[in-house]
């Protein structure tokens, strides 16, 4: 499916050899937030690059001004927690972290909340001079949710995990 039409997505093979899948994450107006839809296209895009012989990696980013500025809220807003529980709410968001394929975040700008935990499940991440990584959760009053609290707790240690998942503080590139 690399090079059809996605409604939040810019999906191609580049490079000399068109073996790079390069996934662009495209609704500029929302800062890229990860909606359902853009989610449910996030694995359809991966799985096509994973099945695709000719894909050797695979590069995921957004653009100058966000990576992915976190989840939906408004569509999270009405929803309660039976809701969200029972209906598998941010199930399948994990997909990043199971292709087999190395996946490379190429951030700048913003990548807060479920936008900082996308980058987190790539097995690199480049990050622009204007990236801010952030889990500003906390200021919503409630914490990362899809392993967030997890993975960076292991890519950045402990200590810097606590201070920005209880404040909101985010750190840059």
């Amino acid at each position: 499916r690399a090079g059809a039409a996605f409604q939040y997505l810019l999906v191609e093979k580049t490079g000399a050899q068109k073996n790079v899948g390069l996934i662009q994450l495209n609704r500029p107006q929302a800062l890229n937030a990860l909606c359902e839809g853009l989610m449910a296209e996030l694995r359809q895009a991966l799985e096509a690059m994973e099945s695709d012989p000719e894909v050797g990696a695979i590069v995921l980013t957004g653009s100058q001004k966000a990576f992915a500025a976190g989840a939906d809220i408004k569509e999270m807003q009405n929803k309660t927690f039976q809701q969200c529980y029972h209906g598998g709410f941010l199930g399948g968001w994990d997909k990043v972290s199971v292709v087999r394929k190395p996946i490379i975040a190429a951030v700048n700008g913003y990548a807060l909340g479920g936008g900082c935990e996308l980058a987190m499940m790539c097995d690199i991440i480049y990050a622009g001079e204007k990236a801010q990584f952030g889990q500003p959760e906390i200021l919503l009053g409630t914490i990362p949710g899809a392993g967030g609290t997890q993975r960076l707790t292991r890519a950045v240690g402990k200590s810097l995990a606590m201070e920005m998942v209880l404040t909101g503080d985010r750190i840059s590139a």
